[in-house]
C-alpha cells in the first residue's frame, strides 16, 4: 500500500509518521500554517492504518468526497468483490485483494493546490 501510495504521490505532497500513522501531508514549506488543529504538523491529507481485521485509507479532508465517488465507481466497473467504503475512509480486509491500480490512480489525482483551497473552505463554516 505505502509503495504504491508514494510511487504516485503528486507535486506538493510528502510522507511523514505523525502519532505512529503513515500519513500523507503537504509540508508547511508549501503551507505554513499547517493543520489548524495541531499547528506544528503539517496539513494531512490522508493516512494509512491497520486495525485488528483491516488495513484503511483515511481520507483527513472530507470534501475530497468527488475523489471518493470517483473511487467506488471504478471499483465496482473493475472488482467483483465488496468495496467497503465509509464517509471519509476505504477499508480492505483481504490484503490479496487490494485494487492497488485504482489506489494509485486515486493517488494521483490529488493537488496540493486544490487541497489548500478545500480546507481553507472547510475552515471558513
Amino acid at each position: 500500500m505505502r509503495e504504491t501510495i508514494n510511487k504516485n504521490l503528486t507535486e506538493g505532497l510528502s510522507e511523514k509518521m505523525i502519532n505512529g500513522a503513515i500519513c500523507y501531508v503537504i509540508p508547511h514549506s508549501i503551507y505554513p500554517p499547517g493543520d489548524r488543529s495541531i499547528p506544528k504538523e503539517p496539513l494531512i491529507v490522508l493516512s494509512i492504518a491497520t486495525q485488528k481485521h483491516f488495513i484503511a485509507i483515511y481520507m483527513c479532508l472530507l470534501e475530497i468526497n468527488p475523489l471518493l465517488e470517483w473511487y467506488n465507481i471504478e471499483y465496482k466497473k473493475r472488482y467483483k468483490t465488496k468495496l467497503d467504503m465509509g464517509k471519509s475512509c476505504i477499508r480492505f480486509y483481504n490484503f490479496n485483494n487490494i485494487p492497488y491500480e485504482i489506489i494509485g490512480e486515486f493517488i494521483g489525482k490529488l493537488n496540493a493546490k486544490e487541497l489548500i483551497g478545500i480546507y481553507e473552505e472547510q475552515n471558513k463554516k
